[in-house]
């Protein structure tokens, strides 16, 4: 039960992502201990491609495969050909030719991962593209959840915030179906996609949301930088409404509903600071299980370039 790529999550079934989960509770032991590498991808090489900045999930995927004994090179896209010009394929063939066994690549461009992934040998995993796609970030956050309710079916998520322009929203929400838990959106109209699977609640009234009774909320940041008109009269507006302030966290603390946000949070905004020290708050163990649940991936993997009878 292996692939060669993890483009999204609508393809994995939900038997592959309860293996993938399952792998990631020794390896999240193991470096939660004393044990900070294993030798199980030693000889592989595995290679960063990043075009769009990141911090937590660029360090999370070095991390993870140096604790796998990888060899890990990061591609400075700024400063490659790519910037001269150069064309993805042309790039993914150089990277061929140093007989690289896992590309791991991030772009704006919905859908490029597949296409690398069609052009190489390599394994590709998918760690964001556009609006499409974030398979480990739903990875990890089914993991965190299924940490605190290992029973996943009639459970309840509310995903808070930017629907419209978030990969992680879709990803996450694919996942979490996939693995009987109830979801819905909250957000402004404009946010909230009216098209899309019909088992999906959307709410566009805070109050309203919290009556449907989720067990964790999931805050999204608003993501300015991918938003090309005005979506929301002002951020002051947005917070008012949609976000977890002071007086809705002491609700939300007094029913004891569970917090998650994939970051970077945007304090004052999606939440208030008080969220940031409640003990049930998630947001901190994602961060953690995030190498886990890679660590997961990349040990799944099987790039064509491995001899099939090894």
């Amino acid at each position: 039960m292996t692939r060669k790529d993890l483009l999204d999550i609508e393809s994995l079934t939900r038997e592959e992502i309860e293996h993938l989960l399952d792998q990631a509770a020794p390896f999240k032991e193991l470096f939660t201990r004393s044990v900070k590498k294993v030798p199980a991808l030693t000889g592989k090489s595995v290679l960063t491609l990043f075009y769009e900045p990141s911090t937590r999930t660029l360090s999370s995927f070095q991390v993870a495969a140096k604790r796998l004994s990888a060899d890990v090179t990061t591609f400075d896209v700024p400063h490659s050909s790519a910037v001269k010009g150069e064309t993805v394929r042309d790039t993914i063939a150089t990277l061929q030719a140093m007989r690289t066994d896992y590309i791991i690549v991030r772009n704006s461009m919905p859908g490029l991962p597949k296409v690398i992934a069609e052009a190489t040998r390599a394994s590709v995993i998918n760690a964001g593209d556009g609006a499409h796609a974030h398979p480990t970030q739903a990875l990890l956050d089914g993991f965190t959840f299924r940490e605190v309710f290992p029973q996943t079916d009639g459970k309840k998520v509310l995903i808070a915030g930017d629907i419209l322009h978030s990969r992680v929203a879709r990803s996450t929400s694919n996942l979490m179906r996939k693995l009987g838990i109830e979801v819905s959106w909250l957000g402004p109209g404009s946010l909230v996609p009216k098209h899309g699977p019909r088992d999906i609640k959307r709410f566009t009234n805070y109050d309203e949301a919290m009556a449907w009774g989720p067990d964790s909320i999931y805050l999204l940041r608003v993501q300015m930088e991918r938003q090309d008109t005005q979506y929301f009269p002002s951020l002051r507006e947005y917070t008012k409404l949609y976000g977890v302030t002071q007086e809705r966290f002491k609700h939300i603390a007094d029913q004891g509903i569970y917090l998650m946000h994939p970051g970077p949070v945007n304090r004052g905004v999606e939440l208030c600071d008080e969220v940031m020290e409640y003990d049930r708050s998630l947001i901190d163990q994602q961060v953690e299980n995030g190498i886990a649940a890679r660590m997961a991936v990349l040990y799944w993997l099987k790039p064509q370039s491995e001899d099939p009878s090894s």
